[in-house]
C-alpha cells in the first residue's frame, strides 16, 4: 500500500486559530470548494458513515465550530481530513513529487539524508506518525498522520544547511534522496521568505 505525503506552507498560529472560531465564512468557502470531494469521500467512507462516522461536511462543520465531535475515537480520521482541507484551502501547496506516491520507510530514507547534510532541526517522520492536529480537536489512530514545522524550526534547518555548504560539506545520496532532500529545502527557503510561516503536512 502506498501513501502520500501533502504540505502546505501557513502560518500554523494563524491556521490553528482557525478551529473553533465558528467563522461560517470560512466554512462555506471549504464546502463550495470541496463539494465534488466531499462527496466523493462520503462514498469511499460510506461504511464508516454508516456506523456513525460524520460525514465529510460534518467534520468540516465541527472543525470549524469547535464541536460538537463523534465521541467514537475510531472516527476522529474525519476530522484530521477536515483539518487537512482547511489547510489546503488556505495555505499554498508545497511541492510533494517525491513523496507522492511513496511505501514504506521512505520519509525516514530522506530523514537521514537530511541528517547527514546537517539538518537535524526537522524531520520528516513527524508528518507521518505525528498527530498534529489542534488542541482540542479528537486524535485518531489512523490516516491522516499529520504535523508542523514551526517557522523557528524550518529556519534553522536552513541555516544547518547553509553551513554545512559553506564548510563544503558534502554526503553521497542516492539520486532520488539528494532529490527529495532538495525539494525539502526548497519549502525551508520559501518559509524564510514568509515570516511567521512554516509548514503543515499529513500523511494519507
Amino acid at each position: 500500500m502506498s501513501s502520500s505525503l501533502s504540505v502546505f506552507l501557513l502560518d500554523p498560529l494563524a491556521t490553528r486559530a482557525l478551529v473553533g472560531s465558528g467563522d461560517e465564512q470560512l466554512l462555506r468557502r471549504l464546502t463550495d470548494h470541496f463539494g465534488r470531494d466531499l462527496a466523493e469521500s462520503d462514498d469511499w467512507f460510506s461504511h464508516e458513515i454508516g456506523n456513525g462516522a460524520p460525514t465529510a461536511a460534518e467534520a468540516l462543520r465541527a472543525v470549524v465550530h469547535g464541536g460538537p465531535y463523534a465521541a467514537d475515537r475510531s472516527h476522529a480520521f474525519q476530522y484530521g481530513y477536515a483539518y487537512m482541507r482547511l489547510c489546503e484551502l488556505t495555505g499554498r501547496f508545497l511541492n510533494n513529487s517525491s513523496f507522492s506516491p511513496f511505501r514504506g520507510a521512505w520519509l525516514a530514507a530522506v530523514d537521514e539524508g537530511l541528517k547527514a547534510l546537517g539538518v537535524t532541526e526537522v524531520s520528516l517522520a513527524e508528518f507521518g506518525y505525528g498527530f498534529g492536529l489542534p488542541e482540542g480537536v479528537p486524535q485518531g489512530h489512523d490516516y491522516p498522520g499529520g504535523g508542523e514545522w514551526t517557522n523557528r524550526a524550518c529556519l534553522a534547518a536552513l541555516a544547518q544547511f547553509e553551513q554545512a555548504e559553506r564548510e563544503g560539506r558534502a554526503a553521497e545520496l542516492e539520486p532520488d534522496v539528494a532529490e527529495a532532500v532538495s525539494d525539502v529545502i526548497g519549502w525551508l527557503r520559501q518559509v524564510e521568505q514568509r515570516p511567521g510561516f512554516g509548514v503543515i503536512g499529513f500523511v494519507s
